[in-house]
């Protein structure tokens, strides 16, 4: 795989990263720096709770690369609590937080019952509804579930003409992500899907329409196969973006463009 200059001097976005976690605290300045160098362009930096949501939300106003997602994810909601929710509330309004998430199901886990995790998730779904912001969807062995609740959110959505939201670090099958489209989400890969193990997911990703979507790091997890088991960062977002061209066969140039693009319209990037 080729290194992270290979496709400068493009302009890419990385839909998600964590850029709050403290394997960061001590090069945070560096790590954004050599994203830009990469040439990325922004850099979506997702909270789990509130207070990484908070710490999401100041990075955007420090660093112009930089726009925040706010909320809770589902490993995170069973002690969810009035102040929490009021929290989030007061994050929405500053101006360069775009969406809603990390929010969703996560079965695998279950720190959370799968009650009180579906309770947390509608909850913020109709709150990013209410907002006009799209959603950032978590979603781990949860798929059957998480459908459902979306395709009742979806028909209850006040904001239809827009983008609902993006399906983060999609890994299923063609049916699941037809489902998600339907339902009006993007979906985002990573580096991950130039995995050995993902040779299987790649003949999915190649059935879907490059203009659904998007490329992200998941940043510090999930690095590209040829640094497997270090920190991964956001420049390494062109290291997805150079699998996704492999894999739909077209020019790292076209990847760059329609996903940087489609992540622009869906959280409204002037970029």
């Amino acid at each position: 795989m080729s290194d992270a200059s290979s496709l400068s001097p493009v302009r890419l976005v990385d839909s998600h990263a964590h850029l709050d976690m403290t394997v960061y605290e001590t090069d945070r300045e560096d790590v954004i720096r050599r994203a830009v160098e990469a040439g990325v362009a922004a850099i979506i930096s997702v909270g789990i709770d509130l207070p990484s949501s908070r710490e999401a939300a100041l990075m955007a106003a420090k660093y112009s690369i930089v726009f925040a997602a706010v909320g809770i994810h589902p490993q995170e909601s069973r002690n969810v609590t009035g102040r929490d929710i009021a929290g989030l509330s007061v994050l929405t309004k500053e101006k360069r937080v775009v969406a809603i998430g990390e929010i969703g199901l996560d079965f695998y886990h279950l720190l959370a019952s799968p009650e009180q995790q579906t309770r947390v998730l509608e909850w913020q779904l109709d709150f990013a509804d209410y907002l006009g912001l799209p959603v950032i969807i978590h979603s781990r062995q949860a798929e059957k579930e998480m459908i459902a609740v979306l395709t009742a959110w979806n028909s209850r959505r006040s904001h239809p003409q827009k983008p609902a939201g993006v399906i983060h670090c999609f890994n299923g099958t063609l049916e699941t992500a037809q489902a998600y489209l339907n339902l009006g989400f993007y979906i985002s890969i990573g580096a991950y899907t130039g995995y050995p193990s993902s040779r299987a997911f790649r003949e999915v990703v190649n059935k879907l329409p490059l203009d659904r979507l998007l490329v992200e790091t998941d940043s510090p997890f999930l690095p590209p196969q040829r640094i497997r088991g270090n920190r991964n960062e956001p420049a390494f977002v062109v290291e997805a973006a150079l699998v996704l061209s492999e894999i739909k066969e077209v020019s790292k140039e076209e990847t760059a463009r329609v996903t940087t693009s489609n992540a622009s319209r869906l959280f409204g990037l002037q970029i």
